[in-house]
């Protein structure tokens, strides 16, 4: 039988089978109805049961996960309305994360693992923008140049614009101005932080699918208040971390339980203005993604916000309350309450509305995934601390982690950037010899013109006379191609040709 973990209290026990978990689930409910509480909940439920977890903590209230909780008149008040009597409070094994480097490890990838689409979405391109892009990337994989960072990109960009006649037989019309379009954008996405995202070590998945000496699933904190304020990259690094979950994870099948909870958090940002092209591709990744073992929960103000073809993926379901004063908000609360399996009599509409703080309407999927009947119940109180962690406590857990020694420092490898550099290097220093040699090849040539032109050759007073030797073309550039290498190889072997 699977296991089942206890969230909340109504007419019957609110619990949520570990073995349909990979079905995915929704919270949802209006700001200040209680959603933070019901996500530590079963986070915590989670890391007991064994179960890695990922959170996006976008207000700060996530992180209180490593410590204890207090007990408080209105706690206690709370626990005996519940009828619960042996309740200890506890910290969790939390591992804290941040893109921009300042409350967590580091979390990066490469600009080449990414792929062009996510970046095209990041940086609001539009298709011809994107075409562009995707002739970068093309041409960095034929030449086996790896694009690790974003200065990388740069490079591969600026040799697309520079070699745009070559390109255009195969590619089509490659325009300066295109080229430039993107270069602006990667200039505003670098002024907000996010080329600390590109680079390396990139984030090697399986380090946020670990448990801790006493099995207990480690629950993986992304920093996201101040992530949040950038919308695109927010949701970009949650669809990425989603997708890398789904293309380096093997099959599974259905699992007693899963090897990671992922939630999903402002899962409408998600949505908004993403092209149909990549819509179809979340909704194909969500099916899938349960067979690889994982379960995704979107987090949401209202159901609504996601697409009815995502919104049939989540079985679990957890609905706080809602406000409806105007028509268009009646009718997502009526859209809300239908997704429910209600009996006979019962009215969830109305009781979504009804909802106080803390409490919510309950549905999960069975042990055999058949969908139990809404009910209305009281969210339990977590054992961790409410409210906003120690700093401290934070940047002791941080500095401590087994993992800091493996993602703290940047590394830089040879990268594309480098590589272009010294192509173009290597471009100007045989452009110079050519010079060279061109200007030896006239000089010659006028020497042997004006010998042809003399009647005959004598030698100046006090000087050894020389006489005149014929030279073809091909023994002056025969002896002009000695004179290059000598160049070269005197040159490489002094260091000079690092000072042209």
């Amino acid at each position: 039988m699977a296991n089942s973990l206890l969230i909340g209290k109504g007419e019957r026990d609110a619990v949520l089978c570990t073995n349909m978990l990979s079905r995915h689930g929704l919270i949802a409910g209006a700001t200040g109805t209680g959603k933070t509480v019901t996500l530590k909940v079963i986070a915590e439920e989670l890391c007991s049961a064994g179960i890695p977890v990922f959170l996006a903590d976008v207000k700060g209230d996530l992180g209180s996960l490593c410590e204890p909780g207090q007990m408080s008149e209105k706690l206690q008040a709370r626990l005996q309305s519940l009828g619960i009597q042996d309740f200890s409070f506890q910290p969790y094994p939390v591992e804290f994360w941040d893109v921009l480097e300042e409350k967590g490890l580091p979390v990066r990838t490469t600009v080449s693992d990414m792929g062009a689409v996510l970046p095209s979405r990041l940086l609001g391109l539009n298709e011809i923008q994107e075409g562009v892009l995707n002739i970068a990337f093309k041409l960095a994989d034929e030449k086996g140049m790896l694009l690790l960072d974003l200065k990388d990109l740069k490079a591969m960009l600026n040799y697309v614009a520079d070699n745009a006649q070559a390109l255009m037989r195969e590619y089509g019309n490659i325009s300066r101005q295109t080229v430039g379009a993107i270069m602006r954008s990667l200039l505003v996405l670098e002024e907000q932080g996010g080329s600390l995202f590109f680079g390396e070590p990139a984030l090697n998945i399986q380090d946020m699918m670990r448990s801790d000496a006493q099995g207990r699933g480690v629950i993986n904190i992304l920093a996201s208040d101040k992530l949040f304020l950038m919308p695109k990259l927010y949701s970009t690094f949650l669809l990425w971390l989603l997708s890398e979950l789904f293309e380096e994870l093997p099959e599974a099948g259905d699992l007693e339980k899963p090897k990671l909870v992922f939630f999903f958090d402002e899962a409408h940002l998600l949505f908004e203005d993403t092209p149909e092209v990549l819509l179809d591709q979340i909704e194909m990744m969500v099916k899938l993604i349960r067979s690889k073992g994982v379960g995704v929960f979107f987090v949401t103000q209202n159901p609504a916000d996601i697409p009815d073809p995502v919104l049939a993926q989540l079985g679990n379901r957890i609905q706080h309350a809602l406000r409806a004063y105007t028509p268009k908000e009646q009718k997502a609360v009526k859209a809300a309450a239908d997704a429910f399996r209600q009996k006979e009599g019962q009215n969830a509409a109305s009781m979504i509305m009804e909802l106080k703080v803390g409490e919510a309407l309950f549905s999960a999927l069975d042990e055999n995934g058949i969908p139990g009947f809404v009910d209305r119940v009281t969210i339990l109180p977590p054992r961790s601390k409410f409210g906003t962690a120690d700093k401290a406590v934070v940047q002791s857990i941080i500095s401590g982690s087994a993992l800091y020694g493996k993602y703290a420092e940047t590394l830089d490898r040879k990268s594309a950037s480098e590589l272009l550099q010294a192509k173009a290097a290597t471009e100007a220093k045989k452009e110079v010899l050519d010079e060279e040699y061109q200007k030896e090849l006239e000089k010659l040539k006028r020497e042997k013109q004006l010998e042809r032109e003399a009647p005959e050759q004598r030698p100046e007073p006090g000087k050894p006379f020389f006489p005149t030797v014929e030279l073809s073309e091909r023994d002056i550039k025969n002896g002009m191609k000695i004179l290059k290498d000598g160049i070269a190889i005197t040159r490489g072997i002094l260091g000079i040709l690092k000072k042209r």
